[in-house]
Order: structure tokens, then C-alpha cells, then sequence
């Protein structure tokens, strides 16, 4: 989840670390902290919370070094406070270390190698790794490195200063995202592309355990052993622009509205003339045909829900069992997938921690792996065999919008793409779904300027709830759990989102006069079960919202206020349906005076377990 930068090169390195966390912040932003080393001497400056507080710190007191590292933490081992916070320094002073991930036998090595020796300053688990390699330092330092890592259990990309080679840079990658960039100006450590201050075509990932040891003017590797390895480079052109809101008060709401050009810009990848074309798809028409069983879909949060979509979609279109299961549970849980399993794999960042250790395992079993990601050359798209890259562009805001509705669209072309080739699907039907997928970034732009404003006065009756029910049916229910975590992701309301038929099992109980029920009923073969749901909730006093497409406008149900979407296939409709819940959400928190790209608690990769 934390974000780790470092650079040896010309200059002061401290404005591009700082530079560097500012645009990694979206990784945690618990507290933040840098260090140098300045008269061969490591100099370090922390600050709790954003990185202003730490900027302002750093610009006081001037400090000049041509090395460095950065960290922005979202706390896992200890509270987020100053003492916690990263960088870390060894008790013998020299080393310094910024830690992304987690170390899961840090209290057993406390207790075997630190206990009674020295008195350690934080309640972190990175404090154990920097003075293991103090304890462990004879004067070789990739020696003392590969000592400290081998002794670890769990994942960790570092970042390592030590004050006796003040001109080198280190760094460790095992189980966490770590790149290694050539830059014009010097050579740099980073968890993602866009912490580099410079544009490079030479990018190198660690993994496995390696370490790395960079100078101004030179890269060297090694393996978890200290042996020198070597190692290509990835030609990886990218770009470091700034991110701007422009007239939007906060990226959320830009990104709500980036919606209809991330769709488009997602199906235009994929759609040639009135075909589906997977450039980076690598499975064959036989496997599809004849040869495939089941499909397992396998995410995390929104993507999950995503998934609860693409498994209906897939089901419909393709004729054949899709199961869609969460990703920190799917590694411990009977998975009966084998070499006639497609597995697919949905991440916005493309590093989820779980959802790769979950890709991995099903490559053990012999599936056939796809990822849907939104980051070219990420390790779940690297490690997968075929991988569909969503156009959502960069997003900021840690509750995604427009990312995740470009991974619905590239399940629904996925669905048509493998319905097509099993003849599960004629032709006709085949030519209507491109054709309605086409239009469908329009209806998105044409519905969401005019749901705006209703959803912002819409929120003045739900700012002040305590509680907040979403319901709906199949593909309705996915929906309704989207926008369930919107509300609760950023507006801190007690929301929760049930599949309507299941109220009178239990959680009808919990609805009282006032209750604001939202509840989400696009055409389908049960709206008129949806529409008794809702009738039954208002028998105990709930104020229903309801959502619907066009279609369904002069319905027979009697809600106390209905939104309506374009109309569109049933199997498209979730992209519309979900416009109205993530612009209820963003205008609740709005009034609620909640931070709305920064919630509390969140960071937006999740890349420890």
C-alpha cells in the first residue's frame, strides 16, 4: 500500500522525493518522510499526515544531497504517528530504510535476534528489517542486506541508504512492486511510474528477492544470495504529467465525468469496425469451443463487483458456469480449477496483492489466466497469459468511478468476443451487441450532465442518515453493491447492500419509519419481484429511491423518488444504472465535509495481504 521513491543522481534529490510522494500519496497518506545522506551522515525528516506537512518541514530546513529516499505510509504494524513513520534508521546509525508491505514473522525476529539488544523506537515491522541489517553489517553491505532479507517472511520492496557508501542507492524487491528506472539525470527506485521526475525507455522490475545497487551512472543486480546477476530492461516509454482537477472541486467528480471517454477509449482499443479484437488475448478458438468448463472470476472490492456483472454477462452471452470469488479468500478456499478453467483477474493497478497471489496459484493449477488492468506492464498483467487493458487513464481519486466502468466494458466485450466463437450467440445478435456496445459511452455522456444536479439535492435528505440500504436483483444487486461501497467509502455512512429478495431473511428488521432504501431495478424478468421488495419496505416506514432505466419510467411502483437511466440491452445496463449511486455518494460526502479523493483509512493500490 505505501509508496516508495529514491534517487542517486545530480542535484538535490529532496524537491523530486517530494515531488515523487506527492504523486504516490494515493498509496497512503498516513504519514510521510524522507532521508538523505549529507556529510556521510544519514539525515532523516518525518511528518504525520499529508505530505504538505512534510514539505514544509523539508523546506525550512533546506538540506541538500544528491541520494535519498521518500516513503508515504498507510499504517499496517503500529498507529500513523511521527515515531512510525518511514524512513527507518538502524540503532548503529548506518542504515536507513522505506518499506512497502508487510513482514509477517517480524515478532518472532524481534525475539531471536533483537530482544535484549536493542531498544527499538517504533511499533513498526520495518524497524525489525533496518536493524537486522545493522546487526548483521561487517562492512559489506550486500552481504548485510541479503542476510536481513533471507531471514524474512512475508513481502517487501525496500529502499536502503547506508551512511558508509554514501554515493550508492539499494534496493530490494520480494512479493512488492519495486521499479528500477534509468533517468537522464540519474537512477532511480520507485513503486510506480509516475513518483520519476523524467521520461526513460529502460525500466527494470525486481522480483524474487533481488537487490539492486544503484550509483549516478550505473545499475548493478543481484540474486536474494548477494551473487551478481544480469538482468534486461523493459522498454517502457512513459510520460510524468501533472495531475490537474481543472474546474472540479476534487478528482472524484472529474473522474465521474471522464466517464464516457474512458469507455470509449476502452472499446475503441478492442473494437475494429464491427468486430472484437483482443490484440493481447491469447486464447484459441479450440480451447473456447470445446475445451473450456468454467470460468472463474477473481477481484477485490469494486473490481469484485465488476466481476458479479461480467459473471452474469458471460453466463448469458457464452452458456457456460462463471463463479466469481474473492481474491483474499480464493487462495485458501477449495479452488476446484484446472487446466479447462479460465481464470480472469480484474485490477485497477494491475499489483493487488491478492489478486496476484491468486493469479499465481491458478498458473499452478494449469488455468488459463486473463487479467483486466488498467496499468500496461503491471505484474498481474506481466504474469498473466492474456491480459485486456482498460483506457480509464490515470485515477486519482481513491474510490475508482470511471476505471471501474471501463472494466465493465471490457467484460461485456469479453462475454460477445467468447459468445461469438462458442456459437452461443448467432450472428445477428452478435452485430446488435457491438453495435449497442458502440453507443454506449453516448448514452453514459448524455445521462450524467443532467443527473447531476437531481443527485446533488438529492443528498440533502441522506446527509444526516445514520443508515443506508442498496438492493436489487442479479446484475441490479452487483450495482447496488457498488454504490453501497461508494457511500460508504467516502461519506462514512453506515451503508449496506442486500440482494432485495433477502430482506424478509433477516434485515428487514433493521429498517424503521425514515430508513432511506435505494433501490436499483432495471428492466429484467424480475423487476416485478424487485417492485414487491420495495413495497414491503415501505410497509415498515422506509423512504425508497428508486433507480431505473427508461423503460421501466411509468412503472406501477410507488417510490418516494425515481431516477431514470437510458435505456439499453439488459446486459449493458449496470454501466448506466451505477451513474446516479456515485454522484449520490460524492454530493453526500460532500455535505458531510468528509475528505472525498482522501478518505480516511483507504489508500488506492492494496498491495500488502
Amino acid at each position: 500500500m505505501c509508496g516508495i521513491i529514491g534517487k542517486v543522481g545530480v542535484g538535490n534529490v529532496f524537491p523530486e522525493l517530494l515531488n515523487g510522494l506527492k504523486n504516490l500519496e494515493y498509496r497512503g497518506y498516513d504519514s510521510a518522510g524522507v532521508a538523505g545522506i549529507i556529510d556521510n551522515k544519514i539525515i532523516r525528516f518525518r511528518q504525520e499526515g499529508r505530505i504538505s506537512n512534510l514539505e514544509a518541514e523539508v523546506e525550512k530546513a533546506s538540506p541538500e544531497s544528491f541520494i535519498g529516499i521518500g516513503h508515504t505510509r498507510w499504517a499496517t504494524h503500529g498507529s500513523p504517528t511521527k515515531d512510525n513513520a518511514h524512513p527507518h534508521i538502524s540503532t548503529n546509525g548506518k542504515f536507513a530504510i522505506v518499506h512497502n508491505g508487510i513482514i509477517e514473522n517480524s515478532d518472532e525476529l524481534k525475539k531471536s535476534f533483537l530482544e535484549g539488544k536493542i531498544q527499538l523506537s517504533s511499533r513498526t515491522d520495518t524497524e525489525i528489517v533496518v536493524q537486522l541489517m545493522g546487526l548483521f553489517y561487517k562492512g559489506d553491505v550486500i552481504s548485510a542486506i541479503s542476510e536481513a532479507c533471507k531471514a524474512l517472511t512475508g513481502s517487501f520492496a525496500l529502499g536502503i541508504l547506508c551512511e558508509d557508501t554514501p554515493n550508492i542507492l539499494y534496493a530490494v524487491g520480494q512479493s512488492s512492486p519495486l521499479l528500477v528506472v534509468k533517468g537522464k539525470s540519474g537512477n532511480y527506485i520507485a513503486s510506480d511510474f509516475c513518483a520519476v521526475g523524467e521520461g526513460t525507455d529502460e525500466v527494470y522490475r525486481l522480483t524474487d528477492g533481488e537487490i539492486c545497487a544503484l550509483t549516478e551512472g550505473s545499475i548493478r543486480f543481484f540474486n536474494p544470495s548477494g551473487a551478481p546477476i544480469e538482468k534486461f530492461p523493459e522498454k517502457a516509454e512513459f510520460s510524468c504529467v501533472a495531475f490537474d482537477k481543472g474546474n472540479y472541486e476534487h478528482f472524484m467528480l472529474k473522474e465521474i465525468f471522464e466517464q464516457p471517454k474512458a469507455v470509449k477509449d476502452t472499446i475503441n482499443s478492442f473494437l475494429k469496425e464491427n468486430e472484437i479484437v483482443f490484440p493481447n488475448v491469447k486464447l484459441y478458438d479450440n480451447f473456447i469451443k470445446e475445451k473450456l468448463e468454467k470460468i472463474v472470476i477473481v477481484a477485490c472490492g469494486s473490481a469484485y463487483h465488476a466481476g458479479l456483472v461480467g459473471k452474469s454477462v458471460l453466463e448469458s452471452l457464452c452458456k457456460i458456469s462463471c463463479s466469481v470469488e474473492i481474491a483474499s479468500e480464493f487462495r485458501y478456499s477449495q479452488s476446484f480449477i484446472n487446466e479447462k478453467t479460465l481464470a480472469v483477474f480484474i485490477s485497477q493497478s494491475g499489483e493487488t496483492a491478492d489478486t496476484l497471489a491468486a493469479l499465481r496459484l491458478a498458473k499452478k493449477k494449469g488455468a488459463k489466466t486473463l487479467s483486466i488492468v488498467n496499468v500496461t506492464g503491471s505484474a498481474i498483467a506481466e504474469e498473466s497469459e492474456s491480459v485486456i487493458y482498460t483506457k480509464a487513464g490515470r485515477e486519482v481519486a481513491v474510490a475508482t468511478t470511471k476505471a471501474y466502468s471501463a472494466q465493465l466494458a471490457s467484460l461485456y466485450a469479453l462475454a460477445i468476443f467468447m459468445g461469438g466463437i462458442r456459437a452461443a450467440i448467432d450472428t445477428e445478435r452478435y452485430k446488435r451487441l457491438v453495435e449497442e456496445l458502440r453507443f454506449l459511452p453516448e448514452k453514459i455522456k448524455r445521462r450524467i450532465t443532467t443527473l447531476a444536479p437531481q443527485m446533488e439535492e438529492l443528498s440533502k435528505d441522506i446527509y444526516k442518515k445514520r443508515d443506508v440500504f442498496f438492493i436489487g436483483r442479479l446484475n441490479d444487486f452487483a450495482t447496488a453493491a457498488e454504490g453501497s461501497l461508494k457511500m460508504k467509502e467516502i461519506s462514512y455512512i453506515n451503508s449496506q447492500s442486500y440482494p432485495a429478495g433477502e430482506l424478509k431473511h433477516g434485515t428487514i428488521s433493521l429498517i424503521e419509519e425514515g430508513t432511506v432504501v435505494v433501490a436499483v431495478a432495471g428492466k429484467s424478468k424480475v423487476f416485478s419481484k424487485t417492485a414487491s421488495n420495495i413495497s414491503e419496505v415501505q410497509a415498515r416506514g422506509a423512504r425508497v429511491i428508486l433507480i431505473t432505466d427508461e423503460s421501466e419510467k411509468d412503472c406501477k411502483v410507488t417510490a418516494e423518488i425515481t431516477v431514470t437511466v437510458p435505456e439499453t440491452l439488459k446486459e449493458f445496463q449496470s454501466s448506466l444504472l451505477v451513474l446516479p449511486l456515485q454522484l449520490l455518494s460524492y454530493y453526500t460526502a460532500k455535505l458531510r465535509g468528509c475528505d472525498i479523493d482522501k478518505p480516511k483509512n483507504l489508500a488506492k493500490s492494496v498491495t500488502v495481504e
